[in-house]
């Protein structure tokens, strides 16, 4: 049976879940759901098995994402799954959204939905965790997705989690959050600690950053992924001083060179 799992990341942590995942359930393809940034064409799947692995935004998903979705035709395929992957709740919300979208546009929707904690990147409002911390959150999250992709091998139906909270704050949060994120980036500053380096343009999921006269410049289709604060090796990208001495977080058992765009 051919699997593919379409992927959304920012610092790893959704790659690291889909690989965990794929572990047992051999071929498997992965696929960025930035592959299909520039496109509107309807999107049909040429596998038995179909995942999506991306994080949680304000209890909902990433706009890319969602517009992915949204041209997903999931109607022949005999199984589809999602994984979730959150530092602080929301993904029974975004898990309802990812079915509610695909019923609408292929007539059917998830056969099962799982919800993964794993450590929290939205530096904007809070540090990430590290140490001892991060380190039993990873170890956490690697034995619950063990365990869900022994579940998915199988072929079993789960029913998605409902928490009537979460679905609220999607209902009051994740509007605004569509409306203004892809100009969140005018927030984002670099100071002199810049090397030049062009990771941040390099990792960047929405082609968003272009480098001038050796300097990040963001041209506002902003998916708010953190990626170029987190992943900077100088620590010189910022979103005002709050940022300044946060922890910044790449899932260890993901590389740079796994988040580069590829051609």
């Amino acid at each position: 049976m051919k699997t593919v799992i379409y992927y959304f990341t920012g610092t790893g942590n959704s790659l690291a879940a889909a690989k965990k995942v794929a572990g047992p359930l051999g071929d498997t393809e992965f696929v960025p759901i930035a592959a299909f940034r520039n496109t509107t064409d309807e999107i049909i799947p040429d596998a038995d098995r179909v995942g999506i692995v991306c994080p949680v935004y304000f209890s909902g998903l990433p706009a890319m994402a969602a517009s992915f979705a949204e041209r997903l035709d999931v109607a022949k395929a005999d199984y589809v799954f999602s994984v979730v992957t959150h530092g602080g709740g929301g993904g029974s919300a975004a898990l309802r959204q990812i079915d509610e979208i695909l019923k609408e546009r292929a007539g059917r929707g998830l056969d099962a939905g799982f919800a993964v904690t794993m450590p929290g990147n939205y530096i904007l409002m809070y540090g990430s965790p590290a140490g001892k911390k991060r380190d039993r959150l990873l170890a956490a999250a690697d034995a619950e997705l063990d365990a869900i992709a022994g579940r998915i091998r199988r072929g079993e139906r789960v029913n998605l989690p409902y928490a009537p909270l979460t679905r609220l704050i999607r209902a009051v949060m994740y509007p605004r959050f569509r409306s203004r994120v892809h100009g969140e980036d005018r927030r984002f500053t670099v100071t002199e600690e810049c090397t030049s380096c062009g990771i941040c343009a390099s990792i960047c999921p929405a082609e968003n950053i272009e480098m001038v006269d050796g300097r990040p410049v963001w041209n506002h289709r902003c998916e708010l992924c953190c990626g170029c604060i987190h992943l900077c090796p100088a620590g010189a990208i910022q979103a005002g001083k709050a940022t300044e001495g946060r922890q910044r977080y790449r899932n260890p058992s993901v590389g740079i060179a796994e988040l580069e765009r590829r051609p």
